[in-house]
């Protein structure tokens, strides 16, 4: 009879933690015909063969510092790409076409599905950044060591959020060493769960999104900023995903993790339009 009720109790226990058990989220790949998408990866090709895009192009990716590791743990089919920290990934200069984003009336959305597993702060995602050479237009980062209140353009402490960092100028923020002109979440992007995490910029605002919901955070995102992005010309930099160019380095803030799907578009998408490729349970 004691066995029977410890069986009993065991399987009362273990219903009760699976129906508060979290799932993590499902997701939907943006479609090849979404207005203002510019290129998606969903990283399925086997070692041996190119990450080629749908979108405006198929916009091949170079991968550096050796071949990225295909791994059967994928978003959107059966792999994902494993990125270790030090390798990347690039589109030269000459090759961007409409991933060039920049002017006065610049937008951009850049979409990107990880599953995270190092804890390095300033993680480059994706975008046009190159440091060294004062080339900054479009970037998505991850672990900064701070953000900036836009109110008083101080920074403070920070850790695990994302960052939407857009510039118009290529070199540091007028008056400050570095550039400060960036949004930041306040939801800490968790090690070894898959996570949409997404910036916009509409010519008015950078924004940061957590599984397609703006993660606002007074004073920090939304994030003004009306100056547009800057025009690096034939000079500028590279598309880079995985790193990009400091300190003379071309792959430093370093990421480390699975990426199962990155977008990139040529408009600000809405918060509905992003909760779009989140699916339903």
């Amino acid at each position: 009879m004691r066995f029977l009720l410890h069986v009993s109790l065991a399987l009362l226990l273990l219903a009760l933690s699976s129906t508060h058990a979290v799932a993590e989220p499902k997701f939907k790949p943006p479609a090849e015909d979404t207005p203002g998408l510019i290129s998606f990866w969903d990283f399925q090709q086997p070692a041996g063969e190119r990450f080629t895009a749908q979108g405006m192009g198929d916009f091949p990716l170079q991968e550096m510092e050796g071949v990225i590791e295909r791994v059967e743990d994928g978003v959107f089919g059966k792999y994902s790409a494993k990125i270790r920290s030090g390798q990347w990934m690039r589109i030269p200069r000459d090759q961007l076409g409409p991933l060039d984003i920049h002017g006065p009336e610049a937008q951009v959305t850049l979409i990107a599905w990880i599953k995270r597993d190092a804890k390095n702060f300033w993680q480059s995602i994706a975008g046009i950044w190159d440091e060294t050479h004062k080339k900054r237009q479009y970037m998505l980062f991850l672990n900064a060591r701070a953000r900036t209140n836009h109110e008083t353009m101080e920074r403070d402490n920070c850790q695990d959020l994302i960052h939407g960092h857009v510039s118009s100028v290529g070199g540091p923020t007028p008056g400050y060493t570095v550039c400060r002109t960036y949004s930041s979440g306040k939801t800490p992007i968790p090690m070894g769960e898959w996570t949409m995490i997404a910036m916009t910029y509409d010519g008015q605002h950078s924004r940061v999104y957590v599984n397609g919901k703006l993660d606002a955070e007074e004073k920090y995102n939304p994030f003004p900023y009306d100056n547009g992005l800057f025009d690096g010309g034939k000079d500028g930099a590279d598309f880079t995903i995985g790193a990009n160019h400091v300190a003379g380095l071309q792959n430093n803030n370093r990421f480390g993790g699975l990426m199962g799907g990155l977008a990139v578009f040529n408009r600000a998408l809405t918060e509905e339009e992003l909760l779009e490729y989140v699916a339903d349970e």
